[in-house]
């Protein structure tokens, strides 16, 4: 499973940003399999923190600061994970990374950069 990230780039600060992370060449059943994937960012200095995840059975969780603005999303005909970012602001500047968990792997994307400019 290889996980390519898109979407990144510059935002102002109350915009929308839409990321994806999808993995053409893996078959359904494989990203049906997925027991959970997630979104992580890591800003310049921090550590690496989790931002939102979903379940098989699309269960989301998300971190307290993005709550009500972002989410989080299967696409399973298309076999991706999506996060739609609304309402952005400076501090979700990062790179922001996917992952997805099946029984015995951990699977993670190349990351993509959101700036949020004020």
């Amino acid at each position: 499973v290889q996980l390519q990230a898109s979407g990144g780039g510059l935002v102002q600060a109350g915009g929308s940003l839409r990321l994806s992370c999808a993995s053409p060449r893996t078959i359904l059943s494989v990203f049906a399999s997925m027991n959970e994937m997630g979104w992580y960012r890591q800003a310049p200095g921090n550590p690496r923190e989790l931002v939102a995840t979903i379940t098989r059975s699309g269960g989301t969780k998300y971190v307290d600061s993005v709550k009500g603005r972002f989410t989080i999303s299967r696409d399973n005909a298309r076999k991706a994970l999506r996060l739609q970012m609304n309402s952005v602001k400076p501090e979700d500047t990062a790179v922001y990374y996917c992952n997805w968990k099946s029984d015995r792997d951990d699977y993670w994307g190349q990351g993509t950069l959101v700036t949020v400019s004020s």
